[in-house]
C-alpha cells in the first residue's frame, strides 16, 4: 500500500476518534475534518486541518454542504497506479486521502455528504480504507502501526461500508414513511409500522391499528390465499377466516360471503371474541348482519357493497379494505422475522412444485371428504405447530396451534370439534411419529386424515388408518 498520506474525519459520533487521531499523526498522516470534529480533535491537542482547506471554499448553507467537492472526492477515488491519475491530481493539487473515516449523523437527520464519502472511499479500497464505524479503529490502528493497511483489510473495510450505506439507506427510507401504530403487543410498548412493497390496505372506519392488528391481519389475508395442493374450490365459493392472536379459530368456505362468516365465526365463538375477521368477496349489508352481537377488533373484505352503514354501528370495529390480489400476493412472498438482531428470511409456504398425495390406507377418502382433507390442509399451513385442524363439510370444528406433543394437540382440536368431530377430515401440519395421535383422531370420530408421510413408523400408522377403516393421505411436504 502506497504511504499513508492524508486522513478525511467526519465524525457525528466520536467515540475512539482521540486514539484514532493520535496514530494518524504518529504515522505522519496530515488529519483534514469537518468543523465539529475538528474541534472536537482541538479540544484533545490534536491537531487538524479544516476540509475547506480541501476544498478551497468553506462549509455552505449552514453546513449542509461541506464536504461535496471535486478536490475531496478526486483525492479519494484517483488511480494511484495510472500515471496519468497521478500527474492530474499534482496539476490541481489534489491532496491524496488514504483513509476516510466517517460516522453517520442517525436518522431522521438525513446525511448526503457522509454517505458519499464512504462510498468512494469503499470503492477505491485499492488504495483507500473506509472507516465507518468506531469499533474498527483498535484493528486499523493496530494495522497502521504495524506499516499500513492490506489490502485483504482494506476490502473487508469496504464491504462493511457498503452495508452501512446499505443500512442507512434503508432506515432512512423507513423514518420518512413509516407508521405510527396505537400500540405494540401491549399497551406500554411503542409500535410504528415500516412499510414494505405492499402498501397498507385502506382504512375505511374506526380507531388507530394497533401492532396486533397489523400482526392478525397479516395472517387472516393469508388465509384467504388459495394453495394449489388441491385442485381449488370452485370460482363461486367464498372463504371467510376468523383470526385471534395470528393463529386461525374459524373459517369456512360458502356459496355466499353471509354465510361463510356466519359459519366461520359460528365455528368457535368464544375464541372469535376480541379477533378479526377476512372475507376474500365484497361484504353486503346482508353479510354485514352476520357480525352482529360479536365483539370483533377488525373486519376486512375487498369491497364493502353496503355494508358500511351497519358497520359502523360497531363503534370500536375497524374496517379495512384490501385490494384485490393481495392475499396470494402476500402468501407467494418470502417471509421474514428477526432473530439474533438480525433478519431471518424464507420461501414462501404456498406453491409446493413436486408435492405428492399419495392414498395410503386400504380405504379411499369419499368426495365429500376429499372436499374437507383439501380445506383441513389448506387451513392447517398457517397454524403454528405442533398444529391440528378438524374440517367437516368445509367448516373447520376444531383447531389447535403450539402445542408441544402431537398426541395433546389432536385431543384439544378434538375437544374443540365435540360430536362435529364425527365423520370429519383432519389435517396434521407434521407426520405422526407414533400412531397414539391418529388414534386420537380415530377416537373422536374422524374418518378422513392428512399428514406429511416419514416417520420411521409410518407402517404402524398406516396399519392403525386400516384397522379402524379410515381414509388416510400422505403428502410428501410438511407445514410446521
Amino acid at each position: 500500500m502506497p504511504e499513508e498520506r492524508a486522513a478525511l474525519l467526519s465524525l457525528s459520533d466520536t467515540t475512539g476518534a482521540v486514539d484514532l487521531a493520535h496514530a494518524l499523526r504518529e504515522a505522519g498522516t496530515t488529519i483534514f475534518a469537518t468543523s465539529g470534529t475538528k474541534a472536537f480533535l482541538e479540544r484533545h491537542g490534536i491537531e487538524a486541518r479544516d476540509v475547506a482547506d480541501l476544498a478551497g471554499v468553506p462549509a455552505l448553507f449552514g453546513g449542509l454542504v461541506k464536504t461535496l467537492h471535486p478536490a475531496l472526492f478526486g483525492g479519494i477515488l484517483y488511480d494511484r497506479s495510472r500515471a496519468a491519475h497521478r500527474e492530474e491530481a499534482a496539476q490541481h493539487g489534489i491532496v491524496e486521502i488514504a483513509i476516510v473515516a466517517v460516522t453517520l449523523y442517525p436518522p431522521p437527520e438525513i446525511d448526503i455528504g457522509g454517505v458519499s464519502l464512504l462510498r468512494a472511499a469503499a470503492k477505491n479500497h485499492a488504495s483507500v480504507s473506509a472507516l465507518s464505524d468506531p469499533r474498527q479503529y483498535e484493528a486499523f490502528t493496530a494495522a497502521l502501526r504495524g506499516g499500513g493497511t492490506t489490502l485483504e483489510q482494506r476490502r473487508a473495510l469496504a464491504v462493511a461500508a457498503f452495508e452501512r450505506v446499505a443500512q442507512y439507506d434503508f432506515d432512512n427510507a423507513v423514518a420518512l414513511s413509516v407508521a405510527g401504530l396505537r400500540y405494540g403487543e401491549n399497551p406500554h410498548q411503542r409500535a410504528v409500522f415500516h412499510p414494505g412493497s405492499e402498501a397498507l390496505p385502506e382504512q375505511l372506519f374506526g380507531r388507530a391499528l394497533s401492532y396486533n392488528n397489523l400482526l392478525d391481519l397479516d395472517a387472516a389475508l393469508r388465509l384467504l390465499a388459495r394453495s394449489d395442493a388441491f385442485e381449488a374450490g370452485t370460482s363461486k365459493t367464498v372463504r371467510a377466516v376468523v383470526v385471534k392472536h395470528t393463529i386461525p379459530c374459524g373459517a369456512a368456505e360458502r356459496t355466499s360471503a353471509e354465510e361463510a362468516l356466519s359459519l366461520a365465526i359460528g365455528a368457535d365463538r368464544m375464541s372469535a371474541y376480541g379477533g378479526i375477521v377476512a372475507v376474500d368477496a365484497p361484504l353486503d349489508a346482508r353479510a354485514a348482519t352476520a357480525l352482529a352481537g360479536v365483539f370483533l377488533e377488525l373486519v376486512a373484505a375487498p369491497a364493502f357493497d353496503g355494508a358500511l352503514d351497519v358497520l359502523k354501528k360497531k363503534r370500536n370495529l375497524r374496517v379495512m379494505r384490501f385490494r384485490p390480489g393481495l392475499p396470494q400476493r402476500l402468501a407467494n412472498a418470502r417471509t421474514q422475522r428477526s432473530a439474533l438482531g438480525g433478519l431471518l428470511s424464507q420461501e414462501p409456504n404456498m406453491e409446493n412444485p413436486g408435492e405428492e398425495l399419495r392414498i395410503v390406507s386400504k380405504r379411499e377418502p369419499t368426495s365429500d371428504e376429499w372436499s374437507d382433507l383439501r380445506f383441513a390442509w389448506d387451513i392447517v399451513r398457517h397454524v403454528k405447530s405442533n398444529g391440528i385442524v378438524i374440517v367437516k363439510d368445509l367448516v373447520t370444528r376444531g383447531i389447535c396451534a403450539g402445542q408441544t406433543n402431537r398426541v395433546g394437540a389432536v385431543e384439544i382440536a378434538a375437544a374443540r370439534a365435540g360430536a362435529n368431530a364425527l365423520g370429519a377430515a383432519c389435517a396434521s401440519d407434521g407426520f405422526f411419529p407414533f400412531a397414539d395421535g391418529l388414534h386420537a383422531a380415530i377416537s373422536a370420530g374422524c374418518r378422513a386424515v392428512i399428514a406429511p408421510g416419514g416417520s420411521i413408523r409410518d407402517d404402524e400408522v398406516i396399519a392403525t388408518a386400516d384397522g379402524a377403516g379410515i381414509a388416510l393421505v400422505f403428502s410428501s411436504y410438511r407445514h410446521f
